[in-house]
């Protein structure tokens, strides 16, 4: 009998931006999300995991300057914005996945926008549409890169993502 791998559907866009630029593109991605939507955002100490996440609940909450500190200590940040709740993650000091009973993530994704920094930590929790942002610094230091996968129904926003950046330029 054959071995079949089923797998889910996939959709990638890559991008090199500014750091004022990466802050657009986490406006734009804001405008996509509803409760139960996951964004896990990945790369190296530096790399704009905190700036695009900063960028994404201020324009949730519609208020620029509206204060978001690191969950990095906390592990938990907590926003109410007319979109929903949104709960931002730090999993950088997660032992064991089993902390996250702890910390309501099952909870947070059902009910809330969900930003995970660091979600290599506890990859197996993750939802399978949870879309994977990847930054990493370009070869201009000035600029990263930004890779946003998409798996199951989270593909739909990546190509909504993909023609608003079309249309926009």
């Amino acid at each position: 009998m054959p071995n079949h791998v089923h797998t889910s559907p996939q959709a990638s866009l890559r991008l090199t931006v500014t750091e004022t630029e990466l802050a657009c593109l986490a406006g734009t991605v804001a405008g996509l999300l509803a409760p139960g939507d996951c964004i896990a955002l990945s790369g190296d100490l530096g790399a704009g995991k905190t700036t695009f996440a900063r960028a994404l609940v201020r324009a949730l909450m519609q208020d620029p300057g509206h204060e978001v500190p690191s969950p990095t200590f906390a592990l938990r940040q907590d926003y109410h914005s007319a979109r929903g709740p949104i709960a931002q993650f730090d999993f950088y000091r997660i032992n064991d996945p089993h902390e996250l009973d702890e910390l309501g993530f099952d909870e947070a994704l059902l009910r809330a926008i969900t930003l995970v920094e660091w979600p290599e930590r506890a990859k197996a929790a993750l939802p399978l549409d949870c879309i994977e942002l990847q930054l990493a610094e370009a070869a201009d230091a000035q600029s990263r890169t930004v890779v946003l996968t998409g798996r199951g129904a989270s593909v739909a926003k990546i190509d909504q993502l993909r023609q608003l950046l079309a249309d926009t330029g």
